[in-house]
């Protein structure tokens, strides 16, 4: 059994069940969602295809592969780790249940040995898009890095993972994301395409003030 290390545990118990309110139990369960991420993704493409033109597919459908290729990687992880989750471990973990908060009692037992804690796939698959879309597109640095961080405080809150669970998910999706974009780099050229998006029709753009 993966074991619970005392700074972990603190962390878990800290972020799931003392550092809670309203708001947060409304808003956090949202970022574990994948329908809405999904939504804004195919919304980003239809605004980008309209602005750029339909070549803009190409980038997302890369965004797209790499969060699906770093969620298979996790699946091979948490079966090789076979961690259980807070929600059956940890007495006193507030999760849901079919859409209601509930919490385990504060003298429960564990409940199981296994599980599938680690590493955070959603973690890793938001730190993997988020990483490689910010090579793509430069502009979202400033503020992007936000999101693999909101969706995994989420999933402690939800008393889905430890801390060390979305740390490690982080970890993989940021390598997953780098290599990708390493790999980008060799095959665009090499099929004609633009490395980065608004490359895409750089050469119609008007030139700058002053040129001709």
């Amino acid at each position: 059994m993966f074991p619970a290390f005392p700074l972990d545990l603190d962390l878990q118990l800290l972020l799931n069940q003392q550092w809670r309110n309203a708001v947060l139990d409304v808003v956090l369960p949202v970022f574990s969602l994948r329908a809405p991420f999904f939504i804004l993704l195919a919304g980003l493409l239809v605004w980008r295809s309209a602005l750029r033109g339909k070549g803009q597919a190409a980038y997302f459908i890369l965004i797209v592969l790499v969060m699906g290729i770093t969620d298979l990687t996790c699946n091979v992880v948490k079966h090789a780790a076979e961690r259980a989750r807070p929600q059956h471990t940890v007495a006193g973990t507030y999760y849901q249940e079919s859409g209601q908060w509930v919490r385990l009692p504060a003298d429960q037992a564990q409940k199981r040995e296994t599980g599938s804690s680690f590493p955070s796939a959603h973690a890793a698959n938001t730190a993997a898009g988020a990483v490689l879309a910010m090579f793509l597109w430069p502009r979202l640095r400033r503020g992007l890095w936000a999101l693999p961080l909101i969706v995994g405080w989420s999933r402690v809150y939800l008393g889905k993972h430890y801390p060390l669970d979305v740390a490690a998910g982080w970890l993989l999706g940021a390598l997953m994301g780098w290599l990708f974009w390493l790999a980008w780099k060799r095959v665009a050229p090499r099929l004609n395409l633009a490395l980065l998006p608004d490359e895409l029709y750089r050469p119609f753009l008007l030139p700058p003030p002053g040129c001709r």
